[in-house]
């Protein structure tokens, strides 16, 4: 018996060569949250279209606020008892479809970027950049305090394997402790030597903890 993913993405592959993915059925029905920015629909992997929010695992601020999993929580809060409706406009490298996807009349990733849940993703859509502009100068959020790039977060990760300790703590030649985060300056030419009494750290709460102060630039 064919399940919904898989009538799915037969229809979505037959569309797909007769015509653009707009033209592709609309999905619908109850979501399941996977992570602040995916859901699943009934087997079939949605990533939301334009937007991006920080990883589950990922923290916020000098306090290693847990923005990752308040995101996720923020988002099943937003769909929870709803019918949820997505247009796809396409699909990822990881075969999730990526939809615009609303929970009544409202665009789910809108709502997530104008609370501070997620950030516009500019590589993709140009969409969401208003409502993020207006979170970021309210300080709603992820702009509360000095947060990483999910996308940057995700590419140091890669770098660090699955530790995912990215704050760098660095001693300079004067001796004294400085961490950097990704996204400042000097983060990617800082490099790290254990001998020296440097480390990387998962949260700047750590680093402090360990005696780093904040870079300035």
């Amino acid at each position: 018996m064919l399940t919904f993913r898989t009538l799915f993405v037969l229809i979505l592959g037959a569309v797909t060569l007769a015509a653009p993915l707009s033209a592709a059925p609309h999905l619908q029905g109850e979501a399941r949250v996977v992570d602040g920015d995916t859901l699943d629909l009934d087997g079939l992997r949605i990533r939301l279209f334009g937007i991006d929010a920080p990883e589950q695992a990922q923290s916020c601020g000098a306090d290693g606020w847990a923005c990752g999993r308040w995101a996720t929580q923020e988002l099943a809060a937003l769909v929870a008892g709803k019918t949820i409706r997505c247009a796809p406009r396409g699909q990822d490298r990881y075969g999730r479809v990526v939809a615009v996807c609303w929970a009544g009349a409202a665009d789910v990733a809108a709502a997530l970027v104008s609370m501070g849940a997620a950030e516009a993703y500019r590589k993709y859509s140009s969409a969401y950049i208003g409502a993020e502009k207006a979170a970021k100068s309210a300080r709603l959020g992820i702009w509360a305090d000095r947060h990483i790039a999910p996308a940057e977060f995700r590419a140091a990760k890669s770098l660090r394997g699955p530790d995912r300790c990215v704050v760098k703590g660095n001693v300079s030649a004067k001796g004294e402790k400085i961490y950097h985060v990704p996204g400042q300056r000097d983060y990617d030419a800082v490099r790290i030597s254990a001998a020296k009494g440097e480390a990387y750290f998962c949260t700047e709460a750590e680093a402090k903890a360990a005696g780093f102060r904040p870079s300035r630039r």
